[in-house]
């Protein structure tokens, strides 16, 4: 099967999708957690498997908090990167560097710190780089805050505002966990190879840094800003129609009526757009409605998850990295689970090449 459509490659207990209930959490609805709870809460839930009680909360947080000063390798390691270095690339070699400063146990004894310590740093590289590289200074990395707003306060200047706060709570969480995606899928393979969690999270970076998977919301934003009214951006998507040319944001593997997720990102973008220009929302509405109305396809969390991003002024190339910080406790829930019932992934292919054959001396070829 092409791209494995269809195919079961395993069972979880972590997340559900397309089971006619919309995306659950262990159970929960995306759109309860993204409206009503905090990151940490749902971090907690994914990777420890439960929602925290005030007290677990609590320490919880308070883990995080103190793992987010980074050892001096990877400061060295961050220092010694190019400004021309890609944030994923980025987000990457901070996590091989943390691995080298603090490695799991071979008898992976220690995962539960690891977790912790990944989840903890993986704002603080980000935001140490880009305060060194973008910014010529060094960041100071404590802070008491939650993570949502440890990340707006560190990539921008002033301080965030409440509803800003609430709204990448809210995305963090809208991007945590997918069940069997390509990075997840391609974490698990690394986990049930027996290695550490911080390369399972790696692996989980370099897919996601593929235009098919996390670098979607990137490319629906560059769209929506290219217009500077809603007739030159209908214009457009007719002669995309007519080149038979993909837009970015809309269609999805497996939601074919709606991305349960959508409508927070759609109630966020509204919420925010008084922060940036209004006109951008109402061009995003009519490309989402004209898409829908001639082909069919819904629009997903990428389409207005971009737009959330864009009127907090942030920066562009760090929206897939947010992905990974929220991701990450995806994949660190999907790791634990296939250790703990594992077998290693190794599935078969179906040959299409030669027949066997004699070979050929280099003489006489």
């Amino acid at each position: 099967m092409e791209g494995l459509a269809g195919v079961v490659a395993g069972s979880s207990a972590i997340c559900s999708v397309g089971t006619g209930e919309g995306l659950l959490y262990r159970g929960y609805s995306i759109e309860e957690l993204a409206r009503r709870a905090e990151f940490e809460e749902v971090a907690h839930l994914l990777v420890v498997g439960h929602l925290p009680t005030e007290r677990e909360l609590a320490h919880f947080k308070q883990a995080l908090q103190v793992y987010r000063e980074l050892p001096l390798i990877v400061k060295q390691v961050l220092q010694a990167l190019p400004v021309s270095t890609h944030p994923m690339d980025v987000m990457k070699a901070g996590v091989v560097a943390l691995g080298c400063a603090y490695p799991e146990e071979l008898d992976f004894s220690n995962q539960d710190t690891c977790a912790l310590r990944l989840l903890g740093a993986l704002p603080s590289i980000l935001i140490y780089w880009h305060n060194l590289h973008k910014l010529g200074k060094h960041a100071g990395l404590n802070s008491d805050k939650s993570m949502a707003h440890y990340l707006l306060e560190g990539l921008r200047t002033g301080t965030p505002l409440e509803e800003e706060v609430k709204a990448m709570d809210a995305m963090l969480t809208l991007y945590a966990e997918h069940e069997f995606n390509a990075s997840t899928y391609a974490n698990r393979i690394t986990a049930s190879t027996l290695s550490d969690l911080y390369s399972c999270v790696s692996t989980g970076i370099n897919t996601l840094k593929g235009r098919l998977h996390g670098g979607a919301n990137e490319v629906a934003i560059a769209f929506v800003l290219r217009f500077h009214s809603v007739q030159e951006a209908l214009q457009e998507v007719d002669a995309l129609f007519a080149k038979k040319e993909k837009i970015m944001g809309f269609g999805h593997r497996v939601y074919k009526k709606a991305d349960p997720r959508s409508a927070v990102g759609f109630e966020l973008a509204e919420q925010l757009k008084h922060l940036g220009d209004p006109k951008l929302f109402e061009i995003a509405i009519a490309i989402r409605d004209k898409v829908k109305q001639e082909k069919g396809l819904p629009d997903n969390i990428d389409f207005f998850g971009g737009l959330v991003y864009h009127y907090m002024r942030l920066e562009r190339l760090y929206y897939t990295p947010f992905f990974v910080m929220s991701r990450a406790v995806g994949w660190m829930a999907h790791a634990f689970e296939q250790r703990a019932h594992n077998r290693i992934i190794r599935p078969t292919s179906t040959y299409t090449g030669a027949s066997k054959r004699s070979f050929i001396p280099l003489q006489d070829r």
